[in-house]
């Protein structure tokens, strides 16, 4: 992905953001001047991977399979014991996250406004591939069976809680706008609790057409 094309993700992002209420840390905003003289105080952010990540999983398309997120907050055992991670998402009509599961990590999954999130999914078998039966999920606590491959609809305010080893895929519903999405779960890993269906990258490569205008978290250990 082109630096530039990053850029504008962000600027759009930030406009829906502020569309939709939702501040983000003080943090958010800083340059890259700004974090090289934060350095020492910003060690847990750096070292938690917190903030903005921009991903087209390796399609050079992100408008049709891409994602924005902002991780909030997160643990990492090995510096604390924080158990837990929040992140916000902005997923486009019809943009996909291909399918994936994670080993480790339980989540759920919020519609936080906007339009609807459409989730495909499937249990997972014993060598990792797509399950033939049934899934059963909760949303808001409340236990629902989909066939293998079926669809949970989220419209604003409601959650999916998605258990480890659950395939999901995720887009927004056509017709219904881009859907701001909340991500409560344990501790996340990007690097290495990713289960993808098929072969995707996660953390794009970067032509550095121009100046960043913030810092993505895959950034900081080239940068600062």
């Amino acid at each position: 992905m082109k630096r530039s094309e990053i850029n504008q993700i962000i600027r759009n992002a930030k406009d829906f953001l502020a569309e939709m209420n939702f501040k983000l840390p003080v943090w958010a905003e800083w340059s890259l001047e700004e974090w090289q003289n934060n350095k020492s105080e910003a060690q847990e952010i750096v070292e938690n991977m917190l903030g903005w990540d921009i991903t087209d999983f390796g399609s050079n398309d992100f408008s049709n399979r891409g994602l924005f997120l902002f991780t909030i907050r997160n643990g990492n055992p090995l510096h604390n014991s924080k158990p837990y991670a929040e992140k916000i998402m902005i997923v486009e009509e019809n943009q996909e996250t291909p399918m994936h599961f994670h080993w480790s990590k339980m989540e759920d999954i919020i519609n936080r406004g906007g339009g609807n999130l459409v989730i495909e999914l499937y249990n997972s078998t014993i060598d990792e591939d797509l399950d033939g039966t049934p899934v059963t999920v909760k949303i808001d606590s409340i236990p629902r069976t989909v066939p293998a491959g079926g669809k949970v609809i989220l419209t604003p305010g409601e959650s999916i809680c998605l258990e480890q080893g659950v395939y999901h895929r995720f887009y927004g519903e056509p017709g219904k706008g881009k859907v701001l999405v909340g991500e409560v779960s344990a501790v996340n890993d990007d690097s290495s609790d990713n289960r993808f269906n098929t072969s995707v990258g996660r953390f794009p490569e970067i032509i550095e057409d121009e100046k960043p205008l913030h810092l993505l978290a895959a950034d900081y250990r080239k940068m600062l």
